[in-house]
């Protein structure tokens, strides 16, 4: 038993012993594993730690962008309200009040907002606070009143400030100071409400409202405002501002009945122009309905939501009272004349000329501008009144509002001043200008010494008016609006032909007078039905000898335009030109009749800067392909065209029509300022005579005559100078032709292979009458030819032969200061041409061509000033 025992507990000892030991070991790894895990926490912790370091890190960073962020877009919103309040409060509307001045809104301008103060954004700069009022809303004010009133004055001053005097109608409701609120704005002749009679006021707002919306607006528009948009001249009903300043009674004493009329008014008055400025009563929800908040010096409004407004103070008493009594002497005055920027419209180039055209040249007393038709009735226009009543200005009133209206492609203008000055001559590109007016198509100034360019113009026209014709009866159409519609691609603006002193044209007893009057009498007779109309200006039509038995052609313009104290522009029982002031018109549409004037008041056109501005803006959107206009000065010698010499390219125009060269002699009066030129072909007579004193002027005859036949092709040229006087011109010559020799005397052997043309300075001053006979009789069957000069008709006879001697072989010749009966041996009709000589013009005659003579423009050649 005992040895068992020991036994047993040896094992179990041992057991014990293997159990402890196991248990060490086990020990063991845990206290390992337990080494490990605190590692692996303490890793998480530096790890996590190191995670909100980078993301405080990256929090701070992305605070500090947002904030750069946040300023750099705060100072952008900033900079857009502060320029989009500039464009929505402008001038009175929105300028601080030690700046303050009123200004008057542009025409077709609508309302903007108006200022009450500035916005402070945390360090962002004040900003405007605006609020809408005309056309836009009613404003209603809660809180305190004194400084309520205040914002009201400045809103008030702000609004009739930036109109038109006369366009706001103001009405007060002040019970509880008896109007002494806005005492300042009384000299306006404000209307007062007593304390008793707002019922009837709000009944009489009602019924206003009422009627604009039957006759004025009459369901073709939504509102005063977008009626006034639609339509050109001043706004048809001036808006009415009602400013109710209530008191804590007044709210309670309002009837069922005058609360139902104020929330009419609410609704509906907006869009009649009626707005409702309130102070201490309740007005109804509505979009149109503005409400501010006032504090002491502070607002906050529905507009802004939570941001403080800080209030700008009243305006100054006194001034309120100056500009009120300064816009009361106005209104007793009556509005201002229109001004020429009046007569724009809103749109440049938007109308159709198709049915004729419509245009203001100036205003009526009321305001409301007064636009002249042209079309198919009153087809033409004819406008009168003694020298310095102010018809250029007219003229350029009613240019200015036609080119605004209707472009190129629209309407053509043709210009001619008869006047000794440049009227039209800034419509045209000037050394100082290169823009002109794109309408243009022809302006001729200077003029009064050249009907005959008149003459051109109206045989262009006449011409113009035989194309419009023929191509309206391929398409059988009978008036200008058919032709258009049937043939969309072709080009048929309308036309306006201006002649200011017309009666310079049709002056004396001549054939320019008596084509002229026939070419006027069937373009006024037949223009209108092809879009082509013609004002006439003119001092007095009664001494006109061309229209006497001609009543029908001033018959055809019934459009009358008569200016203070004009004569037989008005039937003779219609004095209204009589009584007018000056820079006024007449305007009657019906032949001058009684009962159809309208007295219209002149803008001041004439300022060259303003109608300077307005061309450059108008030729910088010409429609490309637009062609500068032709310009005639009747004062400015034409040069001989490069393309005329020897050295310059040959165009088609100066090249010879078959064995004839042509010789350029100077430009014809005409409007396209064509040169005339002399045919030089193997035929008898193909000599040139120049005739006349002026040696200058036959100098350059010649030279024009020799270069511009050099440029046609191989040719020898001889020169004969017998007047000292003339040696220079001649030698010049010689010198810039590429085949040329200085004779003494006629060529004896003048002929040769190629062209060979003799050109004589002076040869009634000792040329061989035989041998000068022997190369004109001769020399044009050899292609020789004489092109010269004699001081008279006379002496050309006298190197002729004498008295008995022919002058055949003289087939073209031009005159310069030789008068009409001398020519009658050169002349195929008796008693010689009508020409009366002036200074640098010529009279060309060609027997082969011509069946009577016409006056050209001798080139500047060889002068010794060019």
């Amino acid at each position: 038993m005992g040895s068992h025992r020991n036994a047993l507990v040896a094992v179990v000892r041992q057991e014990l012993a293997e159990a402890r030991g196991a248990a060490r070991a086990v020990l063991a790894e845990a206290e390992s594993a337990r080494g490990e895990a605190q590692n692996r926490r303490r890793l998480v912790r530096d790890a996590y730690a190191t995670c909100l370091n980078q993301l405080a890190e990256a929090r701070d960073a992305a605070r500090r962008d947002i904030q750069r962020r946040f300023q750099h877009e705060s100072t952008r919103l900033a900079g857009n309200v502060r320029r989009l309040a500039a464009v929505s409060a402008t001038g009175a509307a929105g300028l601080p009040w030690r700046m303050w001045a009123p200004t008057e809104p542009a025409p077709g301008a609508r309302p903007g907002l108006l200022r009450i103060g500035s916005l402070n954004l945390d360090d962002t700069a004040a900003l405007p606070a605006l609020v809408p009022f005309l056309d836009a809303a009613h404003l209603h004010f809660e809180g305190t009143h004194p400084v309520a009133d205040g914002v009201i004055t400045g809103l008030l001053l702000r609004a009739l400030g930036s109109s038109r005097p006369g366009d706001i109608e103001l009405t007060v409701y002040d019970p509880e100071h008896l109007g002494g609120t806005l005492a300042p704005f009384a000299p306006l002749g404000i209307s007062f409400v007593a304390p008793g009679s707002l019922g009837a006021t709000l009944d009489d707002l009602v019924e206003h409202i009422c009627r604009v919306n039957e006759t004025v607006l009459a369901g073709e528009h939504q509102s005063l405002a977008d009626l006034t948009a639609a339509t050109t001249g001043p706004r048809p009903e001036p808006w009415r501002v009602v400013v109710l300043l209530a008191d804590p009674a007044t709210a309670e004493e309002l009837t069922n009945a005058q609360r139902a009329q104020l929330d009419r008014i609410v609704r509906t008055g907006v869009a009649c122009g009626v707005h409702l400025v309130v102070r201490g009563l309740a007005l109804g929800d509505h979009p149109t309905v503005r409400r501010l908040v006032v504090t002491d010096q502070t607002a906050t409004c529905d507009i802004t939501g939570d941001l403080e407004i800080r209030l700008d103070p009243p305006p100054p008493a006194d001034r309120v009272t100056s500009f009120c009594r300064a816009t009361a002497e106005r209104l007793r005055a009556g509005p201002p004349p229109a001004r020429f920027a009046d007569l724009e419209p809103r749109e440049l180039w938007a109308e159709s000329s198709a049915h004729g055209l419509v245009a203001p040249i100036g205003d009526a007393t009321d305001g409301s501008l007064v636009e002249v038709p042209l079309g198919d009735d009153p087809p033409h226009a004819l406008v009168g009144g003694p020298s310095g009543s102010g018809k250029t200005n007219l003229l350029y009133a009613w240019l200015a509002a036609l080119a605004t209206r209707y472009g190129p492609e629209e309407l053509a203008f043709y210009l001619l001043d008869f006047k000794e000055g440049v009227s039209f001559a800034r419509f045209v590109p000037g050394p100082r200008d290169p823009a002109w007016l794109p309408q243009v198509r022809l302006a001729g100034i200077n003029v009064n010494g050249d009907r005959e360019f008149g003459l051109a113009m109206l045989r262009h026209l006449s011409e113009e008016l035989r194309t419009r014709a023929q191509a309206a009866k391929r398409v059988d159409a009978t008036k200008l609006a058919e032709l258009r519609a049937e043939d969309p691609t072709g080009h048929w603006p309308r036309i306006v032909a201006v002649i200011d002193e017309f009666q310079v044209l049709l002056s004396g007893r001549d054939a320019v007078a008596d084509e002229a009057v026939t070419l006027l009498e069937d373009l006024a007779r037949r223009g209108r039905s092809q879009g082509i109309h013609l004002i006439l200006a003119s001092q007095d039509v009664s001494g006109i000898e061309a229209l006497w038995g001609r009543s029908g052609l001033i018959g055809q313009f019934t459009l009358r335009i008569a200016l203070p104290k004009a004569r037989r522009i008005l039937a003779d029982d219609n004095l209204a030109a009589a009584v007018i002031p000056r820079f006024h018109a007449v305007v009657n549409t019906q032949s001058g009749t009684s009962g159809a004037n309208q007295v219209v008041r002149l803008p001041d056109a004439g300022d060259r800067l303003v109608w300077r501005s307005l061309q450059r803006r108008l030729w910088r959107d010409r429609p490309e392909g637009c062609e500068q206009p032709r310009l005639f000065d009747g004062d400015a010698v034409p040069r001989l065209p490069e393309s005329c010499r020897p050295s310059g390219p040959v165009p088609d125009a100066a090249a010879p029509v078959g064995s004839s060269p042509g010789a350029v002699l100077g430009e014809r009066i005409d409007v396209a300022a064509r040169p005339a030129r002399l045919r030089l072909g193997r035929m008898p007579g193909r000599n040139l005579a120049v005739l006349g004193t002026r040696t200058e002027e036959a100098c350059d005859v010649l030279a024009a005559a020799a270069l511009s036949l050099a440029a046609q092709g191989p040719a020898h040229f001889s020169v004969v100078c017998l007047d000292p006087d003339a040696a220079r011109a001649a030698a010049r010559l010689i010198a810039e032709l590429p085949s040329a020799d200085w004779c003494d005397v006629v060529p004896s052997e003048p002929f040769g292979t190629i062209p060979h043309y003799v050109l004589g300075y002076a040869l009634d001053a000792g040329a061989d009458p035989a041998a000068l006979r022997r190369l004109l009789v001769e020399g044009p069957e050899h292609r020789t030819h004489v092109l010269g000069w004699w001081r008279s008709p006379g002496r050309l006879r006298d190197s002729l032969g004498g008295p008995g001697a022919r002058l055949d072989p003289i087939g073209a010749w031009v005159a310069l200061d030789v008068q009409g009966p001398d020519l009658a041996p050169l002349y195929p009709q008796p008693g010689g041409p009508a020409w009366y000589p002036r200074n640098r013009r010529a009279l060309f005659f060609d027997r082969s061509v011509h069946r009577t003579p016409e006056v050209i423009v001798p080139y500047e050649v060889n002068s010794d000033h060019t």
